[in-house]
């Protein structure tokens, strides 16, 4: 399998006063190209911040981060901001959807910054918001979807520009237990599609749908509850 994502020694630090915080330490982890990982702990573990710099949202303060064949830690903020835009889709648990457009328009949104025209922006986000079982709700606004519909327009949204790698950030945390069952059941279609799927979660039942459980404690991965489901740490 092909390593998508490689953390070598990752350290992120923030200064409290004249106290060096560390919010990740000697981290290395490994991602395979296609893999549905769930990164898990409690708060305070490190799990977002982690998720952030596999985002190219933060960067961390040492180490070695490559995206698919790239240092991340070597590009100018250009670059960073178009890696973001076609190699990584995002969804978050408060969905961050613009409420004076529509679904499709929501959708569409990330293929304005990639220079793509209206025309083919429009039926590109329509194949999308198809694809999640929302052909028949693309002229609604976000106030006009219920929770789980909502999740649904940010989860085509982040796929709109095929990216390699899905970043989801508690997706399923705004939802009532028959929404989270249905969108993890999406993800699960979305991954046998072979995309890459990165989940940050605190709970056990949504992370156990992933194939593979990273958890997280203090700011490092948790070596002693990983042995069987980390053979990619390095």
């Amino acid at each position: 399998m092909n390593e998508v994502i490689q953390l070598h020694n990752i350290e992120k630090t923030y200064l409290m006063g004249s106290h060096k915080v560390f919010a990740l330490q000697n981290l290395n982890c490994i991602i395979n190209k296609g893999e549905y990982v769930a990164l898990m702990g409690p708060s305070g573990s490190g799990k977002s911040t982690l998720m952030n710099i596999i985002g190219c949202l933060d960067s961390p303060s040492s180490g070695s981060y490559i995206l698919n064949g790239t240092e991340v830690l070597k590009m100018n903020d250009n670059s960073l901001a178009e890696i973001r835009n076609k190699e990584i889709g995002f969804v978050f648990q408060t969905f961050n959807l613009l409420p004076r457009m529509n679904a499709l328009e929501n959708v569409a949104l990330p293929l304005i910054y990639a220079g793509i025209s209206k025309k083919e922006r429009l039926e590109r986000a329509e194949i999308a918001l198809t694809s999640v079982g929302l052909k028949d709700r693309m002229e609604h606004r976000p106030n006009e979807l219920s929770g789980g519909q909502r999740q649904r327009v940010a989860i085509a949204r982040a796929l709109v520009n095929n990216p390699s790698i899905l970043l989801a950030d508690e997706p399923t945390g705004n939802l009532d237990s028959k929404s989270s069952s249905e969108i993890l059941d999406l993800f699960d279609q979305i991954h046998l599609h072979g995309n890459t799927i990165v989940m940050v979660t605190h709970e056990e039942e949504v992370a156990n749908r992933a194939k593979r459980i990273v958890r997280m404690k203090d700011g490092m991965i948790d070596i002693l509850n990983n042995k069987l489901s980390i053979s990619a740490n390095v």
